[in-house]
Formats: C-alpha cells, sequence, structure tokens
C-alpha cells in the first residue's frame, strides 16, 4: 500500500508541468533576442531544445514547485558560453533572470507557453 500525504499531493498538483511549445524573449544587457523552445518534463527534470536564428541548443534543468532552472552550452564567436536561466512559474508564464557568466552579461526573461 502507497501512502502519499495530503500535502504532497497538493504540492504536486500545483506545480504545472513544463511540457510543451515555449515562446522565450531574451533581454541581454540591452541585445534583445527570441527562441522557440520546446521542453519535456519528467517529475523534476526539464530537457528540450531551443531554436533561434543562431541555430538550436539542447537544455537541462529542474523544476522545484513554481522555480526553474535551465542552461545550454552554445558559442559566440568562437568562444564557448553557457547561457543560465532562473524562474518563476505563473500559470502559463515563465519569468526570471538570464546569466552569461563567460561574459559577466546579465538580464532578464519572458517565455510563455505557445498555444
Amino acid at each position: 500500500m502507497l501512502l502519499v500525504s495530503t500535502a504532497a499531493l497538493a504540492a504536486a498538483a500545483d506545480s504545472p508541468s513544463l511540457t510543451g511549445k515555449w515562446q522565450v524573449h531574451n533581454s541581454i544587457q540591452g541585445n534583445e533576442s527570441d527562441q522557440a523552445c520546446e521542453f519535456t518534463q519528467k517529475d523534476n527534470d526539464l530537457s528540450g531544445t531551443c531554436t533561434s536564428d543562431r541555430g538550436t541548443v539542447t537544455i537541462a534543468g529542474k523544476v522545484d514547485g513554481d522555480k526553474v532552472n535551465w542552461s545550454f552550452k552554445s558559442e559566440h564567436d568562437g568562444t564557448p558560453l553557457t547561457v543560465v536561466y532562473e524562474g518563476k512559474v505563473n500559470e502559463n508564464k515563465i519569468t526570471g533572470t538570464v546569466n552569461v557568466p563567460e561574459f559577466s552579461a546579465d538580464g532578464e526573461f519572458t517565455a510563455t507557453a505557445a498555444k
């Protein structure tokens, strides 16, 4: 017999699944860009791909309640870089910060679930 607390069930029910297509808008130190992402959430693990005019990248991240983070590796003019997202889920929107440590570049992002 499996026993699960009511609080655990409520927490699971309150955590929205991020599986699906998302439109991500980035603003990093005055540079605006957009990505079309497709996320797959399995338990607390987040995976998927994001495509922009610079190509397609593979993301990996975690979901913890209404908090989410993901990152991907890329390059800019031959320099390897990591792009790190940390945000909060609110209905069909994720808002938060985006960081590129190699360039000490910070910004904000908004992701909206595609309809």
